[in-house]
């Protein structure tokens, strides 16, 4: 029995993976849950799979959850709560399905308290993987991902020797925007970019997806997990979304992995680790795809891919610096005050701004991370007044002609 603590419970990945639970009752328990302000749906969790703890946001969400469930769970709220959750005795395996900066501190901790790690939530190896990776080597754990392309990576080097890799080469479907002329993306409605065609995601990452922002993003991370040079890491796009993602090996070997866009696949590959369980959803047929295309990213139209690389030339702050101006670009556009186009300039801005001030500079303590973090989240506020500043003397002009 593998015993399991969800940082995320209630999100996507969360979700999939306690129906992953559900369906192996003899394979896997659960030991603790963190969540944020869903306490309804975190409610019925604590009934159907009995956590010994459960973290919560705030303390009102702490009285609710208390009044759903009584006193049948341990309740604890905040970065205490996280903490908590992540260090939990005893886990087998903690699972880090947090969306956002807020992942980092008790993903940390979960691999300082010895526990390997099921890691959904990419931007921690985005803001912080070069420190990450020194802390899982010291702590001799192993992070498993669950991403599908970094999984599709791991099943391809498994049983590899390191030095025999040349590339690892990302898949990415091209998004809703693929084949749209430049002047159409720039100018995208929410409804359009929220439309992705193969993935069923949260509001966030299928922006991400849409500028490509999400394909840069696991550029930085399969740079840290794998230990791979940024120079090693090509990305491809793959409409279909079959071959997840290969690995090529120096005598000229491809290994790629494939199956259906299903996340629930790779969220199985790394609760079962090292073992494979059954998993009941539809089988791939090859004949029945027909077809799988592939094509170069356009980075001209997409040049958040771009700056993925740069940051990664950069300082070990630069990833987490042009993940915090992702962050708020993307609230700024979900929520109606800046275009589609202002992502890639507000995220390039930032960045700019950052690499001539702090260009090689080495992290090896979080505080320093959640530093740049946070002036990047002020540098990009700065940058979006001034997108709405030409934005409205825009519409003031033609309001004036």
């Amino acid at each position: 029995m593998k015993r399991l603590s969800i940082l995320g419970s209630t999100g996507s990945v969360g979700t999939q993976t306690l129906a992953v639970v559900a369906q192996n009752p003899d394979t896997f328990c659960v030991e603790a849950l963190a969540a944020g302000r869903n306490i309804e749906l975190l409610a019925e969790q604590v009934k159907r799979f009995a956590p010994k703890l459960v973290s919560v946001r705030d303390e009102a969400g702490a009285r609710e959850l208390a009044g759903r469930v009584g006193d049948a769970v341990e309740i604890r709220v905040g970065d205490d709560g996280l903490h908590a959750v992540a260090t939990q005795d005893p886990c087998d395996l903690v699972v880090a399905a947090l969306v956002g900066a807020v992942g980092l501190a008790p993903t940390l901790a979960a691999i300082r308290a010895g526990r390997d790690v099921a890691l959904a939530n990419k931007e921690v190896m985005v803001m912080a993987g070069a420190l990450v990776l020194r802390e899982v080597k010291a702590h001799d754990v192993t992070l498993l991902p669950v991403d599908s392309e970094h999984s599709a990576i791991f099943q391809a080097l498994s049983g590899q020797r390191a030095e025999d890799v040349s590339r690892v080469i990302l898949t990415c479907s091209g998004g809703p925007f693929r084949g749209w002329d430049a002047s159409r993306i720039e100018n995208a409605s929410i409804e359009e970019a929220l439309n992705h065609p193969n993935w069923d995601m949260g509001s966030k990452i299928t922006i991400d997806s849409a500028s490509l922002m999400n394909k840069g993003l696991e550029v930085i991370e399969a740079r840290w997990l794998f230990d791979v040079e940024a120079s090693q890491i090509d990305v491809v796009v793959h409409p279909q979304s079959i071959v997840h993602s290969l690995v090529e090996f120096r005598d000229t070997s491809v290994i790629a992995q494939l199956g259906l866009p299903d996340m629930r696949v790779p969220i199985v590959v790394a609760l079962a680790h090292p073992e494979r369980i059954a998993l009941d959803i539809p089988r791939l047929d090859l004949a029945e795809i027909a077809r799988l295309d592939f094509e170069h990213p356009d980075r001209i139209k997409f040049p958040c891919l771009d700056l993925a690389y740069r940051a990664l030339e950069g300082s070990e702050e630069a990833p987490a610096v042009l993940n915090a101006a992702n962050e708020i670009s993307v609230a700024a556009f979900l929520e109606g005050a800046i275009p589609f186009g202002a992502i890639p300039a507000i995220n390039g801005s930032v960045l700019d701004a950052h690499l001539a001030a702090r260009g090689g500079v080495r992290v090896d303590d979080i505080d320093t991370i959640l530093a740049a973090d946070a002036w990047a989240r002020d540098s990009a506020r700065i940058a979006l007044k001034g997108h709405k500043q030409v934005k409205a003397q825009s519409a003031h002009d033609e309001g004036s002609t």
